[in-house]
């Protein structure tokens, strides 16, 4: 995926989830903030930030802030509908035949519903994912959440109920930096995560962790990364 008119400021400071303060071409503005998580490591007074223009004339905010630097680490993309937006182009180029965005299944959207035909068996895979974007980083390695996340223990519990129901079910992990290649649950933050993940694994559930190459204009899966 590609930002199309893309800026470069100076981060200010955020006043609430949806918008921060940031410094371009010398003057303070109002932006919209694409990542309603804390980003707390990453959103620091004086960071450098990317951010994409808005040609809606009917924006209160004329741009979003998509991307930081961090130092040590590189550029982290903090958009988070971009590691959906990816996932489907990745998607597109693994040999699946039928890819469904948004599938109702139980009580819960999945992001992506997808059918791989069996050639020798005459019969289609069937394959649930849901998709989680990362952007925190601790001495190399990626953890997910950074906040309580309910809805993804909610989606766990999904995945393991389809497991069991014949799905080739998984969870993706898009890692939305660069020279992260690992993601462990942040228990620290939330508990009952971890344990949902743990339950998730031990029932079939195949866990995927997508590399990403970061650019300032834009965001891609890594071409070595596929589903086994």
């Amino acid at each position: 995926m590609r930002y199309p008119d893309i800026a470069e400021g100076k981060f200010i400071d955020r006043p609430n989830r949806f918008v921060a303060h940031v410094e371009i071409n010398g003057h303070p503005e109002t932006v919209h903030v694409k990542n309603t998580g804390r980003c707390r490591e990453l959103l620091l007074p004086g960071s450098r930030v990317i951010l994409n223009h808005s040609d809606n004339p009917n924006r209160k905010t004329a741009y979003d802030l998509v991307a930081v630097y961090k130092e040590s680490l590189g550029l982290v993309n903090i958009d988070s509908q971009a590691p959906n937006q990816v996932t489907k182009e990745w998607l597109s180029a693994q040999g699946f035949d039928v890819i469904h965005p948004e599938y109702t299944y139980g009580n819960s959207r999945m992001d992506f519903y997808m059918e791989r035909m069996k050639a020798a068996q005459n019969t289609s895979e069937r394959y649930l994912l849901e998709v989680k974007g990362c952007t925190l980083e601790k001495e190399g390695i990626g953890y997910f959440p950074d906040a309580p996340t309910l809805r993804g223990v909610k989606h766990l519990h999904e995945l393991i109920k389809a497991a069991g129901e014949g799905y080739r079910a998984m969870l993706a992990f898009v890692i939305s930096m660069p020279k992260v290649t690992k993601v462990l649950p942040n228990v620290e933050t939330h508990p009952e995560f971890g344990e949902a993940l743990t339950e998730a694994k031990a029932a079939g559930v195949q866990i995927l962790e997508l590399p990403c190459k970061v650019t300032e204009d834009g965001l891609e899966i890594r071409s070595d990364a596929q589903i086994r």
